[in-house]
């Protein structure tokens, strides 16, 4: 994505060397913070261009005037100041960070939220670590000695904020070791360290995304205070909650092994589900026969929801969702048909006991099942690209 100056706008003048080394773009992404706009580019125009030359690039997903008050503000900087206005916020704050990254015109960029938790004042910090320590990844950390969480209002969301830096960590330790704070939205990247093709942000933890998925070769860190917003309310809630935990179930199932061990375990919660029907239509009077075969359903039913949702969120638009029920319900099925048959086979002709004759099927039948479900359900049909629906047109503008 490039951010095209328009009118009179082109000939507004360049001041900063951004191509010169520890130049630094300040990548913000922006929902509704027209009240901390100009706030923040004071404390920006106070603390980082006599230290290190610098562009800042909003990336704004707003509803309200906050391209206005970013283009008004601007005219007071020094710098340069651009804003892209996303029509549909694609990937979330994530998504926004993505564009940005692709905006950006010098060797590092920095990534900080627009309510002023995140002190302006210590991008330059940030800048020189990574100079110094030659690292691809600097993090601004609430938990080093020196650093607090103070502006994280409430104990619910200090609570929350723990456990989700916990379960990161304990989900990702090769990829997350030596980052304490892995949920901390402050941090310098180099922009040869992101692969952006390979990104799939969803939600607001980007930094975890390009952690996990870039792999940057070395990482430093620096403590800072978390301060209390500006103005304005905090855009996190349940629904972003949510999100997140799907976003580490789709990171940590990126492999075709850790896939098929997750598509393993749904399969065994749909025993729940299965075996309640059973009861169920068992003690209504139903033969065991056919109860079996509409308890069978329930357990197919609960699996396809789940791995829409946690593996393959992703892939769903490759074919509608009619077509990838009745695949995937003939496929889980077929399970059944195709079981009798092998064990017949595995006892008549490799001579082995029932038992485990019935658990090699077991583990045939489930693994050619999450093949049959990858290469006939979720990959795209032939002739599609499997680029899913048009994404939402993106403008953007110089404003200084």
């Amino acid at each position: 994505m490039t951010i095209q100056p328009t009118g009179a706008e082109q000939a507004a003048p360049v001041t900063a060397d951004l191509a010169g080394q520890g130049a630094v773009t300040v990548v913000i992404p922006t929902y509704n913070e027209s009240a901390n706009v100009r706030e923040l580019l004071r404390r920006i125009a106070d603390a980082v261009p006599a230290r290190i030359p610098c562009e800042v690039v909003f990336v704004d997903d707003s509803t309200d005037d906050t391209p206005a008050v970013i283009a008004d503000a601007a005219q007071d900087c020094a710098f340069p100041v651009s804003v892209i206005h996303r029509d549909t916020p694609e990937g979330g704050l994530g998504g926004a960070v993505v564009a940005g990254l692709k905006a950006a015109a010098s060797e590092w960029v920095v990534v900080m939220d627009a309510d002023l938790q995140h002190p302006p004042a210590l991008v330059p910090d940030l800048v020189a670590i990574g100079e110094k320590e030659d690292a691809g990844l600097v993090v601004a950390s609430r938990y080093l000695p020196g650093g607090s969480r103070a502006g994280l209002a409430g104990g619910y969301r200090v609570a929350v904020s723990r456990g989700a830096t916990w379960l990161a960590k304990a989900l990702f330790p090769r990829a997350l070791r030596g980052i304490s704070d892995p949920m901390s939205g402050f941090f310098a990247i180099r922009r040869d360290a992101v692969t952006t093709g390979a990104l799939k942000p969803l939600g607001y933890k980007i930094l975890l995304e390009l952690a996990v998925r870039c792999r940057p070769r070395r990482v430093a860190e620096v403590p800072f205070v978390f301060q209390d917003r500006f103005a304005g309310a905090s855009k996190s809630t349940a629904k972003e909650g949510l999100r997140f935990l799907r976003h580490l179930v789709e990171l940590r199932t990126a492999s075709p092994l850790a896939r098929m061990a997750a598509f393993g375990l749904i399969g065994l919660t749909g025993f729940v589900p299965n075996l309640a029907a059973l009861y169920v239509l068992t003690g209504a009077g139903l033969h065991y026969l056919p109860a079996e075969i509409v308890a069978n359903q329930f357990g197919v039913a609960w699996n396809f929801l789940l791995i829409e949702v946690l593996l393959f969120r992703d892939r769903r638009h490759h074919r509608h969702r009619a077509d990838r029920i009745g695949r995937f319900a003939l496929l889980a099925n077929a399970d059944l048909v195709l079981r009798i048959p092998l064990i017949a086979l595995f006892v008549g002709q490799l001579h082995l006991a029932v038992l485990p004759a019935t658990a090699l099927a077991l583990l045939t039948t489930f693994v050619l099942r999450f093949a049959g479900t990858e290469a006939l359900v979720y990959l795209p049909r032939k002739g599609r690209t499997g680029t899913g629906p048009t994404a939402a047109s993106r403008t953007g503008r110089n404003v200084r």
